[in-house]
């Protein structure tokens, strides 16, 4: 080549070059996995989502958060196209991966569901076929997947898919039907369901509502890890603003389907602009632990610290099947002082419940002793049970199957006056009215039915009919584990409010150390059925003993962790 050809070469090389620089420089950004713009959900003539707008991209995670009824889930399955076009409109745009969804047809829609968006549900325990194995459900999950069509492929994809969300012996889970598996091992179930056909944006729905602290963690970390090492887009729908801030990139805070404020987590949970985001931000246990001090310093001017009104001695109960015995409870003691507050805590399968039940006299223990205000709980004495009932009353956590379906509010709350024969016609009017009005439930409710409650409003009418019978003694038993921080905290302080006004005594079954540290005086810390430590809950949280206490204590979401995701 002369020299001639070779300075032509090396310039049409130059020009090449240049010409890829610039292409690359000018090249367009791809677009974002999820973009919603001007999103409007109406039923009927009511708009409940007005004009949303947010956007997720590949290997981010948005949180929309929110009260009940914000719009949250409703702008979930308007993206997933699950509300039903003949009950709802839905206008604006949706854009997944640049295409525009709104106008496809559901047959077009279809192919996304699965391959492009995946799903994780609230509540495992009613999203899974309780008749089917978790094999039949999966196997249905990987026909999904691009060329797996025989059954061993499909069932190794399976196999991979648990081992990735940390599932151990994949094969005994998959022989398993939904009620052998605890809360976290379902969780887990559904996101390994979700991400098996090969998803790039996972829409996760309150995916850690019910579930202890520790196992809340635990899918939170896995739902991190997925997103790093798969490039996953997350949109994490909760009620938590602590949560979202340790977890997400952003957040859009929601009220009653509109858009409060949204931005980096750092910035809106800092320095929140919006009144609502304030006050969402104040109600977060971890973040609060002294709300209810005030509440708690009265009630101990007008209450002073009696005898031990509630005593559980060295209880003991173990199950057994055919196969195997399960210790419940094993030499458990606690002593609650008259007018005081006592947190049994721990994580799912520590005897908590077992506890609970023991102390109504709905388990027999096979050793120690329980007695409230001196008199033994015997389940052999139903005449002694009876009359004990009657000063010692239980909040169930799920007040929608704990009411009946088929009563108003007033007959609800009424009918344990009725059950004891207390007083007349009139003084059962008047006892349901003021335990109605002690719950702060509005007069406009108290013909309804469960059915046309909120969750808030059911577990008021659930706190009110344990009122009517004015007991000494409230076993709550997760109160509000399932419910809005919120909600929650009104309820919390409905009951810090009945303890300074009428010195009642509570036993209050946790997972929720956050919880344990605003509203109990007192705790015991239980793990399979084993007392792990025990004392005045300051002290335990400023000094914890045990590695598993220290555990649960650092679950709980703090300002520390904002931003952490970031």
């Amino acid at each position: 080549m002369n020299s001639t050809a070779a300075s032509t070469a090396d310039a049409s090389a130059a020009e090449a070059s240049a010409a890829t620089a610039a292409a690359a420089d000018t090249a367009v950004p791809a677009p974002p996995l999820l973009q919603v713009e001007d999103l409007r959900v109406a039923y009927g003539p009511a708009e409940v989502v007005h004009g949303v707008s947010f956007a997720v991209g590949a290997g981010r995670a948005l949180a929309l958060i929110g009260e009940s009824g914000s719009g949250k889930s409703t702008i979930a399955r308007a993206v997933l196209r699950l509300l039903g076009t003949r009950r709802a409109r839905v206008d604006g745009s949706i854009r997944i991966e640049g295409r525009e969804v709104t106008g496809l047809r559901e047959r077009e829609f279809l192919p996304l569901r699965g391959r492009v968006l995946g799903f994780v549900p609230q509540d495992p325990g009613s999203s899974l076929n309780p008749v089917r194995t978790i094999r039949a459900q999966a196997l249905e999950a990987a026909a999904l997947v691009p060329g797996a069509r025989r059954s061993e492929e499909r069932e190794a994809l399976v196999h991979a898919a648990l081992e990735r969300v940390g599932l151990p012996e994949p094969g005994r889970i998959l022989d398993s039907f939904p009620h052998q598996l605890s809360g976290g091992q379902l969780q887990r179930v559904l996101i390994a369901l979700a991400i098996l056909p090969g998803p790039r944006l996972l829409i996760a729905d309150e995916p850690t509502s019910a579930l202890d602290v520790t196992v809340q963690k635990q899918i939170l970390d896995l739902l991190d890890e997925l997103r790093a090492e798969l490039g996953i887009g997350i949109l994490l729908i909760t009620h938590d603003l602590a949560l979202a801030a340790s977890r997400a990139d952003e957040v859009v805070v929601l009220q009653q389907g509109e858009v409060q404020e949204a931005g980096p987590t750092a910035t809106v949970f800092t320095t929140p602009r919006a009144e609502y985001t304030r006050t969402l931000q104040a109600d977060v246990p971890g973040l609060n632990p002294d709300r209810f001090a005030p509440l708690r310093a009265e009630r101990d001017g007008r209450h002073p610290a009696g005898v031990a009104h509630v005593e559980a001695g060295r209880i003991s109960r173990t199950f057994r099947t055919r196969d195997r015995e399960v210790r419940a409870l094993a030499d458990v003691s606690f002593a609650i002082p008259r007018g005081r507050t006592h947190a049994l805590v721990g994580e799912s399968g520590s005897g908590k419940s077992t506890a609970a039940r023991a102390l109504l006299g709905l388990e027999t223990l096979d050793a120690g002793a329980l007695s409230v205000g001196g008199r033994p709980v015997d389940p052999a004495d139903p005449v002694g049970l009876r009359a004990l009932r009657r000063d010692l009353q239980l909040v169930h956590q799920n007040p929608f199957t704990s009411l009946d379906p088929r009563f108003t509010v007033e007959r609800i709350v009424r009918e344990p006056l009725e059950h004891y024969k207390v007083g007349d016609r009139a003084d059962r009017a008047e006892r349901t009215a003021w335990a109605l009005e002690a719950v702060r439930l509005p007069e406009a409710l108290r013909s309804r039915r469960p059915g046309a409650l909120s969750g808030g409003q059911r577990q008021r009418v659930a706190i009110a009919r344990a009122l009517a019978l004015r007991p000494e003694v409230l076993v709550l038993d997760e109160p509000t584990s399932a419910l809005d921080v919120t909600v929650q905290a009104s309820i919390l302080e409905v009951l810090a409010t009945l303890q300074r006004d009428l010195g009642l005594t509570y036993l209050f079954i946790s997972h929720d150390l956050g919880v344990v540290r605003q509203f109990a005086d007192t705790l015991t810390v239980l793990r399979r059925g084993e007392v792990v430590e025990s004392g005045i809950v300051e002290e335990v949280f400023a000094a914890p003993r045990e590695e598993y206490t220290r555990r649960l204590i650092a679950s709980i979401p703090a300002r520390q962790d904002v931003g952490a995701s970031a």
